[in-house]
């Protein structure tokens, strides 16, 4: 009987391989980053180059508009606000009211109805008064060597000075004892001192008025025009006593007349109770009956600044009214060109859609362009506006201030116009159905 060979031992089971773990997916991306957006829209419209500057165009004039209308704007109020400093503030001015004689109108201030005593009272009866001065006027020859000017000649007060806020540029003021004892002495405006010295110092030498010789002891700061458009610098002041003795004269009906009243008022009072207690002040000083009219006219000298100020205002707010129709415009351009980019590039956006991206990122690359091409008709608007503004300053002698906080509103505003406006154009995009889309001939 065989003997049955042993059985062969079964080989050990080969050890199966274990499946290596895959690598680890990128993180999804949410979409078109920002600056990829923005690359995006540059580069559509550099594509269509004449037609991003034609659609600019209208923000483009109501930027350069806006720019334009604020620095006319603040220049001219800027201005206005100069020459009330330059009148001296809370200044009221009165002068002679229409007289009446035999039944004929000789006008206001032809016949003088206040004198040097009601100057002086003014300060004492209201105590709302800084100071009042009383001045005689007439227009005049002053004469230094061979060199002559005609010139308004003041007769006048220190305080005189003091109302109207004028300082000296060289020299001194004459002081109240040199007014009292009618003194010759002047001080001369800077329209006088050029036209009589140039570039020489006038202090100290002598000018003749009317063959009467005067002392120059003083030159005024510059003031410049008055609201009303003359010159505050061609004009000579003396003390009122000699004026009246030794220059202007005086009958002795008139012996103490002033043609006109600088009355100061203290800081923080008001002008228009001021300016009532004075008309009280002359009524009852010259004895006007109840039914009478008044004897003397009051003007308060900020409101002819302030209604020139209304005025430029006016101007303004009438050019900010054709910049907004002008950025009007140029916002339905915008969105007029973006929906005509819309349909031309529907087969890139249904592309687009199709092969992963998100309305999200077509919303934005749309809204970007919008943006976009407002912003470079607002930057170029600024840049011609600024220039257009120093242009009409130096050929027109118009006066501006350029405002930076308006430019920078004025491009602001530009982006928001073309995101208004660039908002519709962009949703219609990303609301595109992507099959529809890739079908669009």
């Amino acid at each position: 009987m065989n003997e049955l060979s042993p059985a062969k031992a079964a080989p050990a089971p080969a050890t199966e391989a274990l499946p290596q773990p895959l690598p680890p997916l990128p993180p999804a991306r949410s979409g078109l980053s920002l600056g990829e957006a923005a690359f995006a829209a540059l580069s559509a419209l550099a594509a269509n180059k004449l037609r991003a500057a034609l659609t600019s165009l209208g923000i483009f004039i109501g930027v350069a508009a806006v720019i334009v209308t604020v620095a006319v704007g603040a220049g001219a109020r800027q201005q206005v606000l100069s020459q009330i400093q330059s009148l001296g503030a809370n200044l009221l001015l009165v002068w002679g009211a229409n007289v009446r004689l035999g039944g004929v109108s000789l006008g206001a201030g032809q016949r003088p109805n206040m004198s040097w005593d009601d100057a002086q009272a003014i300060p004492r009866e209201i105590p709302s008064v800084e100071v009042a001065a009383g001045t005689i006027r007439q227009q005049m020859q002053v004469v230094n060597g061979n060199q002559n000017w005609s010139t308004w000649v003041n007769g006048t007060d220190p305080a005189w000075f003091v109302a109207h806020e004028w300082q000296v540029a060289e020299g001194r003021f004459f002081t109240e004892e040199e007014a009292a004892g009618g003194r010759k002495v002047v001080l001369i405006g800077q329209t006088v001192a050029e036209n009589l010295f140039g570039d020489e110092n006038p202090v100290g030498r002598e000018v003749r008025v009317r063959a009467t010789p005067f002392e120059v002891i003083g030159v005024l700061g510059r003031k410049g025009q008055n609201p009303m458009g003359q010159d505050q610098d061609d004009v000579v002041v003396m003390p009122y006593w000699t004026a009246r003795r030794s220059v202007m004269g005086a009958s002795r009906a008139f012996a103490r007349a002033v043609g006109s009243i600088s009355v100061k008022v203290h800081e923080g009072e008001s002008m228009a109770d001021v300016e009532e207690q004075l008309r009280q002040f002359f009524r009852q000083r010259h004895r006007v009956a109840a039914n009478e009219p008044d004897t003397v006219n009051i003007r308060n000298l900020s409101e002819i600044a302030a209604t020139r100020d209304a005025s430029a205002r006016t101007l303004s707010l009438l050019l900010a009214a054709v910049a907004a129709v002008s950025l009007l415009v140029g916002g339905i351009g915008v969105m007029n060109i973006m929906l005509v980019s819309v349909t031309e590039r529907t087969r890139e956006i249904g592309l687009r859609l199709a092969v992963g991206a998100r309305r999200r990122d077509i919303l934005r690359q749309f809204l970007l362009e919008a943006v976009l091409l407002a912003l470079l008709g607002g930057a170029a608007g600024v840049l011609v506006g600024i220039g257009l503004a120093h242009g009409m300053s130096a050929w027109g002698g118009w006066p501006v201030l350029i405002q930076w906080d308006a430019v920078g509103l004025a491009v602001a505003v530009s982006g928001l116009t073309g995101l208004f406006f660039g908002y519709w154009p962009a949703r219609r995009a990303a609301k595109l159905d992507p099959i529809v889309a890739l079908r669009h001939e």
